[in-house]
């Protein structure tokens, strides 16, 4: 059976038993703030297991793309070296949401893996949850007289807490499991060691393929639990286990799952998959990696140097520093992974073959930028190797920790250069700058965040923002956030006009007044479905009726700019072309952001083309065409865009100006007709990563100013030139002029420095057949410097020189040796000048022949060739 044939099965079985059957959400998490990456099956259905928002329906199953690389659920660097871990992997899950629970959930279990998909059933075992006495948490003994209808009670284990109790994070749904496991060992090795001794020991043949979660508790903030509104059932298989139980292999990498990616790499790369297991390993990880890089990219993640785009990087990286370590990869190569993938997937996810020359172009302009990277890193460590031998053959945890951090290099990557080399690694060291980078980050993101306060519970928020600036309101709940720096409050009320940000349009301020009282909202957000009024104090009477007011003029200005993304969208793609896609927004009431899929810069006459087509349809005043809550399917037969990596409902809202023109699927504030906008000007395009240009541009009033401060900005430079006509010309005669009094200058300088030179060559002194020269020197740039040096040394043999200058106002020494000081004598040009660097506070290096440093005190710069003089005669003599 493949694993296309075992999904499909899974999905089918629960089909048949009333499950509605729905998509994966993207891997990318927007609307959590706990969540950067849906790292489980149940992440996308939270909201309806804490009852904040009904679930479209009672029963309903999918596969589920889950990427585990970051806080409590972290496999990065077990990938590769076993059979089971992954990034990406696939979930497999049926949810009961307040309708069946455990009975049906566990014999259906049963029935699919040992009817359906036929797994022996003496290669089956199951446990329950034992109980917890600290808790007050009684044994599950419902689960277990269910099983012990089905199976011999020797195969029912019992497991604790750690094992059998789940949970989501710190706080969150929660409750106890029922797991399934499957022992994939030969018969000679089962009759060896007995089966149920190996489960949950991290047996690499002895693994959990399903988990039956009853979430019954919901666990608040101050540790304790209590019981939810409706028992839940919430269940996930990891596909790529089941698939290597199914297809009787060992190893999650050895079904057809990873052979289609496994076997490309071995071709490419001249290798056959299994000889080394070095090799394996790197195979193993690019093959892995491709999968949580792709989908990530093609869900709206691009890499970054920042929260879940940083992610994204390292796991890139990892896979390019394996391919480029052991497979000899020199040039990219990962991205010629997505378009395997892609085939392989287009059935199940095809948003990754829609995007796929998009995600080949991220992927490989990363990996260059990368290489490049591996190369500076490898430079450092060559230029500072004489330091590392000098300490011990260790290159200190300090320097280790930079390369991690700078330029991307992994521990074990720096330990495998520095054997190479004949070093060896402070890996204490290295550990204690990491846990100070850790406590770092985690004093600035601490925060503490209270239990939601209930006023009014089962109330679902009505959004009215559409139609209505201002509505009648009453407080559900409410909780405390306390970072380091503020303290501040989240409300959920029952009615709000309140846009809470989303898309890309930022969220609305305003006020909730009562009559007693007004409490400003400084902003406006949503977590799931939550909207979350922001105000940095509660109101006295929390069960008070409240005006919500939102802040007016803030909201119209914002309305504009939203509204012109959507003409800028449509504008870009009738004069770029149809591979135009929106890849990220921000709209405020100042700017409007726009990112969006291009190859190359857009040239000013396009952008002059671009900016006319929207004025254009501006003074058309075409009015605003919005239908809400209609399906999907049709939305899309209309023409209206969806953006890749956003999760849509069954209903959809849909925003038009004119449907020739511009249709998309939105769920924002928006002008009553394109006239409102009034004016559009681009502000500027610029590259945002690789295949992602950026539009920054505004509207109305904020559009108006910009061009009367250009107005005013190029009236100015009238004046200054004294003309009023042929502007351009001007300004090119006055460059023209300062080209040519610039070129006099350098003239004037490099006959200065030839004077200089012949001043130092007179003032050379022996030192035991050494000629030195040590001189604080008058100069205007570091280029100048090195001039000099090098003019020296081609006039003077034997040649010890010390340099001291001022430039910029910052002081710098360069010192220079002739080549055979440094292969005769040993002098060492870094060495000294890094001990010299210490009269200006400062530190350098560079090649044992001319080295440099650069400080912080100038007045030390005259105590340099003195010192320099005493130096000299220290080494000679040593």
């Amino acid at each position: 059976m493949n694993s296309a044939e075992i999904r499909q099965k899974f999905l089918d079985f629960f089909a048949q038993r009333q499950h509605q059957i729905v998509p994966s959400a993207p891997l990318v998490v927007k609307d959590d703030p706990t969540l950067m990456f849906i790292n489980s099956g149940m992440a996308p259905f939270k909201d309806y297991f804490l009852g904040n928002k009904p679930a479209p329906s009672k029963r309903i199953a999918d596969t589920q793309k889950c990427l585990r690389v970051s806080g409590k659920h972290n496999d990065l660097e077990e990938v590769g070296y076993d059979t089971y871990h992954h990034t990406m992997f696939e979930m497999l899950g049926n949810w009961s949401f307040g309708d069946y629970f455990k009975k049906e959930a566990l014999a259906w279990s049963w029935e699919l893996l040992t009817e359906v998909y036929q797994l022996p059933k003496d290669r089956l075992y199951v446990s329950v949850f034992q109980g917890d006495d600290s808790e007050n948490l009684p044994m599950d003994q419902e689960a277990f007289d269910i099983w012990k209808s089905m199976i011999a009670e020797d195969r029912i284990l019992m497991g604790n807490k750690k094992d059998n109790f789940w949970e989501m994070g710190d706080t969150g749904p929660c409750g106890p499991c029922s797991e399934i496991h499957v022992d994939l060992r030969t018969d000679e090795e089962r009759a060896q060691v007995d089966g149920k001794t190996l489960v949950n020991a991290d047996h690499p043949q002895v693994v959990e393929i399903w988990n039956n979660v009853f979430m019954e508790f919901n666990r608040l903030a101050d540790g304790s639990l209590v019981k939810l509104p409706a028992q839940h059932v919430d269940t996930g298989m990891g596909f790529e286990r089941l698939c290597m139980a199914i297809q009787g292999k060992r190893s999650n990498y050895d079904t057809d799952v990873f052979q289609p990616l496994i076997q490309f790499i071995a071709k490419e790369a001249g290798v056959v998959y299994g000889e080394n297991e070095q090799v394996d390993i790197a195979i193993r990880v690019m093959a892995d990696h491709i999968r949580a890089i792709a989908f990530a990219i093609s869900d709206g993640q691009l890499p970054s140097n920042n929260k879940a785009g940083y992610v994204i990087r390292r796991i890139l990286r990892r896979a390019v520093r394996y391919s480029f370590t052991f497979l000899d990869f020199k040039k990219p190569f990962l991205y010629k992974l997505a378009a395997v993938l892609a085939d392989q997937m287009e059935n199940v996810f095809p948003e990754l073959k829609a995007q796929l020359s998009f995600v080949q172009r991220v992927i490989e302009e990363e990996e260059n930028a990368f290489l490049r990277t591996l190369e500076n890193g490898l430079k450092r460590l060559d230029a500072l190797e004489a330091k590392f031998k000098e300490n011990n053959n260790t290159i200190d945890g300090k320097t280790a920790f930079e390369l991690y951090d700078t330029f991307g290099f992994p521990l074990d990557l720096t330990a495998l250069i520095a054997r190479e080399k004949g070093l060896k690694v402070d890996e204490a060291g290295f550990g204690v700058e990491m846990e100070q980078q850790k406590n770092r980050s985690r004093n600035a993101s601490a925060q503490e965040q209270s239990d939601w306060v209930i006023i009014q519970p089962d109330v679902e928020t009505e959004f009215l923002g559409y139609e209505h600036d201002v509505a009648d309101s009453h407080i559900v709940r409410y909780r405390q956030v306390k970072t380091k720096s503020k303290s501040e409050y989240h409300i959920v009320l029952d009615r709000t006009p309140f846009y809470a940000e989303s898309g890309g349009q930022v969220g609305d301020t305003g006020y909730l007044i009562s009559n007693a009282e007004q409490i400003e909202v400084l902003d406006t957000k949503k977590e799931n479905d939550l909207i979350l009024h922001i105000t940095s104090k509660l109101p006295q009477n929390i069960e008070a009726t409240f005006r919500s007011e939102v802040d007016f003029e803030r909201r119209n200005l914002i309305r504009k700019n939203h509204s012109a993304t959507h003409l800028l969208h449509a504008a870009l793609r009738k004069v770029l072309g149809e591979h135009v896609q929106q890849k990220g927004s921000l709209v405020n009431e100042k700017v409007l952001r726009f990112d969006f899929s291009h190859f190359a810069k857009v040239t000013d006459e396009q952008l002059r083309e671009v900016e006319n087509i929207v004025n254009q349809r501006v003074r058309q005043a075409i009015p605003l065409e919005e239908q809400r809550n209609i399906p999907i399917a049709e939305a899309k037969e209309m023409g209206a865009m969806a953006l890749f990596g956003e999760k849509y409902g069954e209903f959809v809202r849909v925003i038009a100006f004119d449907r020739d023109h511009s249709v998309e699927l939105c769920g924002g504030i928006h002008v009553h007709n394109t006239g409102e906008i009034g004016y559009f000007k681009i502000l500027s395009e610029s590259s945002v990563a690789a295949g992602v240009r950026r539009i920054e541009a505004t509207t109305a009033a904020s559009a108006e100013e910009y061009m009367q401060q250009q107005l005013n900005e190029l009236n100015a430079v009238r004046e200054v030139l004294g003309t009023h006509s042929n502007i351009s010309g001007a300004v090119q005669k006055l460059q023209e002029d300062n080209k040519a009094l610039q070129k006099q200058l350098e003239q004037f300088e490099l006959k200065q420095l030839t004077t200089l030179k012949e001043s130092l060559v007179q003032k050379a002194q022996s030192i035991d057949g050494v000629n030195f020269v040590a001189e604080k020197v008058d100069v205007s740039t570091a280029d100048y410097l090195k001039k000099l040096a090098f003019d020296m040394r081609q006039a003077v043999d034997n040649l010890v020189l010390v340099l001291a200058a001022e430039i910029d106002g910052k002081p710098q020494i360069a010192v220079m040796l002739s080549d055979n000081l440094v292969s005769d004598r040993k002098l060492n040009a870094s060495q000294m000048v890094r001990e010299l660097a210490k009269e200006i506070k400062g530190g350098g290096g560079g090649q044992p022949f001319y080295a440099t440093a650069g400080g912080k005190d100038t007045s030390g710069l005259t105590a340099v060739p003195a010192k320099a003089a005493e130096l000299v005669k220290t080494l000679i003599n040593a």
